[in-house]
């Protein structure tokens, strides 16, 4: 199967940048995307990245503030994370899917990344 190794979470002040990075190796894929989930919250869609259109699609939430990216002969996704606030503070997941999807619905994601947690002080 698909392995995925985020990271670059960490802790910063609000109005504050992060940048997180996930690798995949294994089998092909053609969406890679990020979620998020804070303590007691279900799991949240955050940003999906198409691999060979490079199409992007952000969460209202953070639209402006976000940005994902790919580097296709490294098979690694970025997201970087601007003007943070302590609303973003959440455990982030790396996620791909083999199909090219066109909802943002966790369980159509195949593999998934530990989760690397961004911490935002207010």
């Amino acid at each position: 199967q698909m392995q995925l190794v985020e990271s670059g979470g960490g802790l910063v002040q609000t109005g504050g940048s992060l940048n997180l990075s996930c690798t995949a190796s294994g089998r092909t894929f053609s969406t890679m995307g990020w979620f998020r989930q804070a303590p007691g919250k279900e799991r949240e869609f955050v940003a999906r990245i198409r691999w060979t259109s490079d199409s992007t699609l952000y969460a209202d939430s953070v639209k402006g503030r976000f940005t994902i990216s790919r580097d296709s002969a490294k098979k690694t996704v970025f997201l970087q994370m601007n003007s943070l606030k302590p609303e973003d503070t959440a455990v982030y997941y790396c996620a791909a899917a083999i199909r090219v999807l066109a909802t943002t619905a966790a369980e159509y994601f195949d593999a998934w990344g530990q989760g690397t947690q961004v911490t935002v002080s207010s």
